[in-house]
């Protein structure tokens, strides 16, 4: 879809004053609009009832400074973390162990040990033979869970039957009986089976289904659950006809289950999510300058970066689509009849593509490109592939200020790891 409206209006007032000082290609991201979706996410959710809290996806947009401030000092937001640097950096941006959880999979024994080291966070374990493998066991648990084929999945996470990750419907009962045995006294239940759904009645049944194996774990081992978390996969409308996700209806059909399991048990556990694309992907746009235009078999619009450096999802994933707005080097947004191009990066790889066979005003070379809907995903997956630098990151404050919050990357960055001791085994004669 395209950028909402206040976001276009602070854009638009700063676009050629961005480009004459930081240059492009870059990043933006519009705090203010972070905020605002933060704020009606907890006043969708703010019902006692429901004990919300948010955990941000770090891995949806891994500036450690800049979501530390604004998720957490702002928003009062925790963090999923799914790596050692992800939770390192929210330990070191000041992050409470009660706000940050570590949902890993394939999970090393020094990710472990990392969890547990420095205040320790709640931890998240993905599969049951992990439970052994934790060296001092925390009072509170997690663990994923997997319905197998009790529930479909999608493009991006797959078929929960065919997916690496979580502890299958056969174990669960297990998995909380070995971690009592191990000296859990507190229990949380987590799931994330879908990504980038816009229906909200899936998350509903989601909220349901976890609810039920609560009350199935409940039952046989007579424990209660701290919290549930149904994960992110909430979706943003990415296409001009995709509709919005309808937040306030899940949170009207979760309170009628949690109201009956209240009812039921006399207690509720707190609900936990982890956006990160429905907080910062509609928030943030990729900006980049026309340097060719290209007549082979189809017409081609060439611009000064690649996908892989910018923004690999349409290379990645073959349906993925971002709105393109474009503008004239002043900044005026262009107009009038329309071609069908695809807009290109410089990867020798074919499927470099922006757009393919987008309907655009006709394009010139020094025009802006600014590509929508661009604030999640995309700046965590960029690479150095091709030898390619990866872009820079500007903040767009509410008072109209525009931060730089992280600087493009430059050839010595990417040498950087070339140049070390020599290290070498030598092989006995």
């Amino acid at each position: 879809m395209s950028m909402s409206k206040a976001f276009e209006k602070r854009l638009l007032a700063v676009l050629p004053g961005i480009v004459e000082c930081f240059g492009t290609p870059c990043r933006v991201f519009d705090e203010q609009g972070m905020i605002d979706t933060g704020e009606d996410l907890k006043l969708n959710f703010q019902d006692p009832l429901f004990g919300f809290q948010e955990f941000f996806a770090v891995k949806a947009w891994p500036n450690y400074p800049a979501i530390g401030r604004i998720m957490h000092q702002v928003l009062g937001f925790g963090f999923d973390c799914s790596s050692p640097s992800e939770l390192m950096s929210m330990r070191w941006a000041g992050v409470p162990a009660s706000h940050l959880m570590l949902t890993s999979n394939n999970t090393s024994d020094e990710l472990l040990r990392l969890a547990l080291a420095e205040g320790g966070c709640i931890l998240n374990l993905d599969d049951i033979t992990m439970i052994d493998r934790v060296s001092k066991f925390p009072e509170l648990i997690c663990f994923r869970y997997n319905p197998g084929k009790r529930r479909s999945g999608g493009e991006f996470i797959g078929n929960p039957v065919e997916a690496k990750y979580g502890v299958r419907y056969d174990q669960i009962v297990e998995a909380y009986k070995r971690a009592i045995d191990r000296g859990a006294r507190l229990f949380g239940l987590h799931t994330m089976i879908i990504s980038n759904e816009l229906n909200y009645r899936y998350m509903v049944e989601t909220v349901r289904m976890l609810l039920e194996v609560m009350e199935m774990v409940s039952d046989k081992l007579n424990i209660q659950f701290e919290f549930f978390n149904i994960g992110g996969g909430i979706g943003i409308p990415y296409r001009p006809k995709d509709k919005p996700f309808n937040i306030a209806g899940l949170a009207r059909e979760a309170k009628k289950l949690l109201y009956q399991f209240q009812q039921k048990h006399n207690y509720t556990p707190q609900l936990f999510m982890e956006c990160g694309r429905l907080m910062s992907g509609p928030h943030g746009v990729n900006i980049a300058r026309v340097i060719n235009r290209m007549s082979k078999y189809r017409e081609y619009v060439g611009v000064d970066t690649c996908t892989m450096a910018a923004n690999p999802r349409p290379a990645i994933y073959e349906t993925a689509y971002h709105h393109i707005t474009v503008f004239n080097p002043e900044g005026k947004a262009k107009k009038g009849e329309e071609e069908a191009v695809d807009v290109v990066g410089s990867l020798c790889e074919n499927n470099d593509k922006f757009a393919r066979q987008r309907l655009l005003p006709k394009v010139e070379i020094g025009d802006i490109i600014v590509q929508h809907d661009t604030g999640a995903h995309s700046p965590g997956m960029c690479s150095n592939y091709n030898g390619w630098l990866r872009i820079q990151e500007l903040l767009l404050r509410p008072d109209g200020s525009v931060e730089l919050i992280r600087r493009p990357e430059t050839v010595k960055d990417l040498f950087a790891t070339l140049s070390f001791e020599p290290k070498v085994l030598q092989l006995s004669k």
